[in-house]
């Protein structure tokens, strides 16, 4: 009897410090590891050049530009060809020169609700009341045998996506997100790794994406990111087509 109740009693401190953890902690901690919210406001704009690696060799050239508080761009280069998915805050456009398409277009629904969440400077756990979303804390589950935190996070657009948090430096190690695509719900998870600091804030440089439990994953490397670096608002907004030449009667353009 002594025996099974000191292995309670183990079982019940060891839980300690998961049980007490809230939400609120386990987000400060990581705010405070991550180089703190003065570093973390002081960065005004950031530029990340990188190569996207797909199944079969698939290799393509990553720019991702981001500047507060909600602009972002994405440019995806394969074969000489530069794609672009962009939004200035209020409207989402892209250029898809691999299916014909020269000029820019509006995004579609999931896609600009996709870009919307990418556009968030800081990432949804930073400021996350204030933005409107809710986080609950709910337990600990490994990651690949790395010890985490997992944290329920519901975004104001009412998704949900789970934030696992490496317990010992409080960083995300993985997101669970749900996905529409083509109108049907897709669930797909995002590792990231290879925290490096920029400009006294610890970024990843490092995703691997894919289906939740598919063993086929795409993985973005960013070899530099560089903080504040000068993007006029123009790159975030949607370009005019070019204006088409005026036809005369007889059908010629004048």
């Amino acid at each position: 009897m002594r025996k099974i109740l000191m292995g309670i009693i183990w079982l019940a401190l060891f839980a300690m410090p998961v049980s007490a953890q809230t939400a609120e902690e386990i987000i400060a901690k990581y705010i405070k590891t991550i180089g703190g919210s003065e570093k973390i406001e002081a960065i005004k704009t950031l530029r990340r050049t990188g190569k996207f690696t797909g199944g079969g060799g698939f290799e393509a050239v990553v720019i991702q530009e981001n500047k507060r508080p909600e602009m972002a761009r994405q440019e995806f280069t394969i074969q000489g060809m530069t794609g672009v998915n962009a939004y200035d805050g209020k409207t989402g456009w892209k250029i898809a020169p691999w299916q014909g398409k020269k000029d820019a277009e509006p995004l579609g629904e999931d896609e600009l609700k996709e870009m919307q969440v990418n556009a968030d400077f800081d990432g949804a756990l930073v400021k996350y009341q204030e933005k409107g979303h809710k986080v609950e804390f709910v337990g600990a589950e490994p990651v690949e045998g790395t010890d985490a935190f997992k944290l329920k996070v519901t975004l104001k657009n009412g998704d949900v996506r789970y934030y696992f948090m490496d317990t010992d430096y409080y960083v995300p190690i993985k997101i669970e997100s749900k996905v529409m695509v083509r109108g049907a719900e897709r669930e797909f998870e995002t590792s990231l790794g290879d925290y490096k600091e920029v400009a006294g804030v610890y970024l990843p440089h490092s995703f691997e994406s894919g289906v939740k439990g598919s063993p086929n994953k795409s993985q973005i490397t960013f070899e530099k990111i560089e903080a504040n670096v000068a993007l006029d608002d123009s790159r975030f907004k949607q370009p005019t087509s070019p204006a088409k030449p005026a036809r005369s009667e007889g059908g010629k353009s004048e």
